[in-house]
């Protein structure tokens, strides 16, 4: 499992770069953003890891170098502030995770098994409703009107919704099915705002419905 590790904290990148070799996976340590984005360029990974705060190129353009470039790789954000402003600018240009730093390296190992296990496994390659078709393999949702790209846990939201129309769950019922309760009904219900906007940018037929504490994917009236 080869990962990408960029943080411009030597010491840090070196205790974080041996810890998860011991762990099982191959990594490459970059120190800053121009590095990283070198690298993706250049060489395949199961999985990025971005530090926001980078000198030369922040993490955030990193990422939105990555996915304007049609690169899909899983990239989790490591950001010093907590705020739900910052873990909202990475995720609406295409972070697939985010972790506060500091972290705990067990949580660090988790995301990433997490990540590289979702992208292994088997998915539909296309699902489709109302006016929408989500391409699970490349997260490219598309109406009628217009197109953007899902990350990886917005295509396993959407998907369950595809697959459950009308069917009403609140954020901790959709942490359990869609994530094996990984997540947090907090950070389900961010993805769910995401996917809400998304929907609404293609001028999607079908809509996030909200009922109390409860959501639902229906089409529009």
């Amino acid at each position: 499992m080869k990962v990408l590790y960029a943080e411009d904290e030597i010491q840090l990148s070196s205790a974080v770069t041996e810890i998860l070799k011991i762990e099982g996976f191959d990594v490459t340590p970059v120190y800053d953003g121009e590095q990283a984005w070198e690298a993706v360029q250049n060489n395949y990974y199961d999985a990025v890891v971005l530090d926001i705060m980078m000198p030369k190129m922040d993490g955030i353009e990193v990422l939105r170098k990555m996915r304007e470039s049609k690169n899909h790789t899983s990239v989790i954000m490591l950001t010093a502030k907590t705020t739900v402003d910052d873990r909202i600018s990475g995720l609406s240009i295409g972070a697939d995770d985010y972790l506060g730093k500091p972290f705990a390296m067990k949580e660090l190992v988790a995301r990433l098994n997490s990540l590289i296990r979702r992208n292994s496994g088997y998915r539909y390659s296309s699902l489709k409703t109302a006016n929408i078709t989500l391409d699970s393999n490349s997260g490219e949702l598309c109406s009628d009107k217009g197109s953007l790209r899902l990350n990886n846990s917005e295509v396993e939201l959407l998907s369950h919704f595809i697959k459950n129309p009308g069917v009403y769950y609140t954020a901790e019922k959709i942490n359990e099915l869609v994530w094996n309760g990984s997540e947090s009904a907090q950070k389900a219900e961010l993805y769910i705002f995401y996917l809400k906007n998304k929907l609404r940018q293609i001028h999607s037929d079908a809509v996030i419905l909200i009922d109390g504490d409860k959501y639902a994917l229906g089409e529009e009236k």
